[in-house]
């Protein structure tokens, strides 16, 4: 039996964080997006302690402030693209307003920091996404052009396959197969 999950990386992420500075003792207060606020300093120990407890997780803590920044942008992406309303908004005016920035000056630190521009990202971001929702069957290419803003089936079907290689058509034949073919291998066991 397979079973698909949704999750929200910053839900997730946020709830780890809880956890790990209970465990810690420490006196905190969580802000948006991955920020911590102390009320006390960290003894050295403290902060190690932390900091191992997290790479578990897969969760660093960032010691600069411009990547903390860079962060707080694929952040803002991330939270936009998955947003159950879709996209009603330019990505560059919803970046810019939520961290408060001019969107020229966070473009150009996020290609200094990654070596890419925001727009790449938000591509991959949105093909990404897109994928997620081929795989979970609950949107057509339509609603999933929609919710992601492209104009047309036709341009999410463009860079779909200018990112991936493939169609969101090809993309979800693949999946439809593999389905099969999984429970397929999965009679055929339970035969045997």
């Amino acid at each position: 039996m397979k079973m698909y999950v949704k999750f929200d990386f910053n839900t997730l992420c946020k709830k780890i964080l809880d956890e790990k500075l209970r465990e810690q003792g420490l006196k905190y207060r969580l802000l948006n997006f991955g920020e911590v606020e102390f009320y006390e300093s960290l003894t050295q120990e403290q902060h190690k302690n932390f900091k191992r407890n997290l790479e578990d997780y897969g969760i660093e803590i960032i010691e600069n402030q411009k990547a903390a920044l860079v962060q707080k942008i694929k952040d803002a992406i991330v939270e936009l693209i998955s947003s159950e309303e879709g996209i009603s908004v330019k990505a560059s005016i919803y970046i810019a307003e939520k961290l408060n920035h001019s969107y020229g000056y966070l473009s150009n630190l996020f290609s200094e920091i990654t070596h890419t521009s925001i727009e790449n990202f938000l591509i991959i971001r949105k093909i990404e996404f897109a994928k997620e929702l081929i795989i979970s069957k609950k949107l057509s290419f339509t609603e999933i052009a929609y919710r992601l803003n492209y104009s047309s089936v036709a341009h999410l079907s463009t860079q779909f396959k200018n990112t991936t290689g493939m169609t969101p058509s090809q993309f979800q034949k693949i999946i439809s197969l593999r389905r099969k073919l999984s429970h397929t291998n999965g009679q055929y066991l339970k035969a045997v």
